[in-house]
């Protein structure tokens, strides 16, 4: 039995049945593995269906990928804006130098994601070490969220506020699109017929 004392009062709890504690390390688990996907859903753009989804053809998805996907990403979000080779090129520059240093990022998630899934095929998941390794993945998360918003700002400052405002309302079209094709998705996907078992 273990006790607890709080404001002068001491109250008494059983002690969990195992199987209710292995539950509650799972889901932590499975929640830092969410935080952890959602590290690449935010630095690579590959969020929704498709590999375009989520913010693909947002700011973020322009700053992942081999050198060609970065200047193609940056043609498609400067398409229509009017942009100046001079601004092409910087933007370019930009997104170049925050994808390679966001090369690093992303091995470093995967690496992160592979201990995760070891800790959990563990015949006795380690509590301690499921939480060491959650703040390691909210550190990760923390450093490839300011790699592209340091980046988002420098773009910000090359593009005038008539252009940013364009790419905005353009992003936020494109994010409505991918939303209604998910939920589009998940609606075929309940109404199939599950296999026979």
């Amino acid at each position: 039995m273990t006790k607890f004392n709080t404001a002068n009062t001491t109250t008494t709890a059983a002690p969990a049945p195992a199987r209710r504690s292995l539950k509650g390390l799972a889901l932590g688990l499975v929640l830092g593995l969410a935080a952890a996907a959602a590290v690449p859903v935010l630095a690579h753009g590959h969020g929704g269906p498709g590999h375009h989804g989520g913010m693909g053809m947002g700011m973020p998805g322009a700053f992942m990928g081999s050198p060609e996907r970065v200047e193609r990403m940056v043609d498609r979000l400067l398409k229509d804006l009017n942009a100046t080779d001079a601004q092409r090129a910087q933007v370019k520059q930009i997104a170049l130098s925050a994808a390679n240093d966001l090369k690093g990022q992303r091995e470093a998630g995967r690496a992160l994601r592979q201990q995760a899934m070891a800790l959990f095929a563990q015949p006795t998941v380690d509590a301690n070490a499921v939480e060491a390794l959650r703040q390691q993945q909210m550190a990760h998360a923390d450093q490839v969220s300011r790699r592209v918003s340091q980046a988002m700002i420098e773009v910000s400052r090359v593009l005038t506020p008539e252009q940013r405002l364009q790419l905005a309302e353009r992003m936020k079209q494109h994010a409505e699109r991918w939303k209604q094709h998910g939920e589009q998705a998940r609606e075929k996907a309940a109404q199939s017929p599950k296999p026979q078992q």
